[in-house]
């Protein structure tokens, strides 16, 4: 059996010895050892915008929920544009993906305007 039909189901009996236990204290060190987050946001209102900005500032990556405000809304233009300028000014990228997400990508990264599937 392939590992994708381990992973994707391929039929057969399953038992409890196929699985393995994790303990997320495992991987402590791994998480302090990534050079970058992903963070996830809600943008509510101006103030919001404050730790996008020092998440991008500080090289880490951040998806901004902006169900909040419509995208014809002058307050959410003006947060997309303040957010421009950070992903700007530290060499990144920013898209809006649908009316109801932001991407905002640190120094270095660009977040590509093409679907894998």
């Amino acid at each position: 059996m392939g590992i994708m039909s381990k992973i994707l189901g391929g039929g057969g009996q399953r038992s409890v010895d196929d699985y393995v236990e994790l303990d997320i204290d495992d991987f402590a060190e791994a998480k302090a050892e990534a050079g970058m987050q992903v963070h996830i946001a809600e943008i509510g209102d101006q103030s919001d915008v404050i730790p996008i900005k020092d998440a991008v500032y500080d090289g880490d990556f951040v998806i901004a929920d902006i169900t909040r405000h419509s995208t014809s809304d002058r307050t959410v233009e003006h947060i997309i544009d303040e957010l421009r300028q950070v992903a700007e000014e530290v060499d990144g990228d920013i898209v809006q993906k649908g009316d109801d997400q932001l991407v905002v990508a640190p120094t270095g990264v660009t977040v590509s305007r093409q679907k894998l599937s």
